[in-house]
């Protein structure tokens, strides 16, 4: 054998026999060689498990999982359906249907899942609609884009009114100054309702009857409310007797009927509102 560097792997050569004319001894070698070759590579494919000699990796197999495993992570665990136009709370990315998160913040600013304060007063900000995850359900669940789109066509055929369009994103222009990155926020609030205030119930005299606590602390109305508006609002919204006096305090000071939420912030200041 020619003799190799130390350190280095010794490289296996192929010589390629020619027929030549030899004993019956040498046939009988040169078919137990042949033998030998073809174990050496039969023990080679069983060892990478093909035919070919070829490799078989995870990576060109293709895995099959069953949608009873990925249904926790494409369920509303509010209506306990699959997501429907799914809205994610930007301050916990937790993901639920639009219409289902949206009538919760009716009653609450609390996420549904984590509890977490998602706005003081006005929740529906912190909420995007996730269109890549919903995509992947429609992807997923065999026609459930199709029988919701039914179920949209009939419910407003029913009440004769004209079925929404999709829709269409419109083709952005190149400019030729800075790209503008436009925002558009999924609710608007209209700019005459300019006052946020928080309602607390301090407490009741005994004997003055059952109440109803109030389901939203926080309100926005317009700053030429009264503090007479207010009463009637928190009669009608606790189902207070008529005969109960209320009384709306704000820091030390009383409120009067006639007074307006605006001029309240511009004589106590902005902490009267909160």
């Amino acid at each position: 054998g020619a003799p190799s560097c130390s350190g280095s792997r010794s490289v296996p050569f192929e010589f390629e026999r020619g027929r030549s004319e030899t004993s019956d001894d040498d046939d009988e070698d040169d078919e137990e060689e042949e033998v030998e070759e073809e174990e050496m590579e039969g023990d080679t494919r069983a060892r990478f498990g093909t035919d070919d000699g070829e490799l078989d990796s995870d990576d060109d197999r293709e895995r099959m999982i069953n949608l009873a495993e990925l249904t926790p992570y494409i369920l509303c665990s509010i209506c306990k359906g699959y997501f429907i136009d799914a809205t994610t709370i930007t301050e916990c990315l937790h993901t639920f249907c639009k219409s289902c998160i949206v009538r919760h913040f009716y009653y609450s600013n609390r996420c549904p899942k984590c509890n977490i304060v998602v706005h003081q007063t006005q929740p529906l900000y912190n909420i995007r609609l996730d269109r890549q995850l919903q995509d992947i359900v429609y992807k997923l669940v065999v026609n459930l884009e199709e029988r919701e789109k039914k179920q949209m066509h009939d419910f407003y055929k029913e009440r004769g009114l004209e079925v929404p369009k999709p829709a269409v994103p419109q083709p952005v222009l190149p400019s030729r100054g800075r790209p503008r990155k436009v925002l558009g926020s999924v609710f608007r609030i209209p700019p005459e309702l300019d006052i946020s205030i928080l309602l607390e119930f301090i407490g009741a005299n005994e004997g003055t009857g059952n109440f109803k606590p109030l389901e939203k602390k926080f309100v926005r109305v317009s700053g030429e409310a009264t503090i007479g508006h207010v009463e009637k609002f928190l009669r009608r919204k606790m189902d207070l007797d008529p005969a109960c006096q209320v009384d709306i305090i704000c820091g030390d000071h009383l409120l009067e009927h006639y007074q307006t939420l605006r001029e309240i912030r511009q004589v106590i200041g902005e902490s009267a509102v909160q």
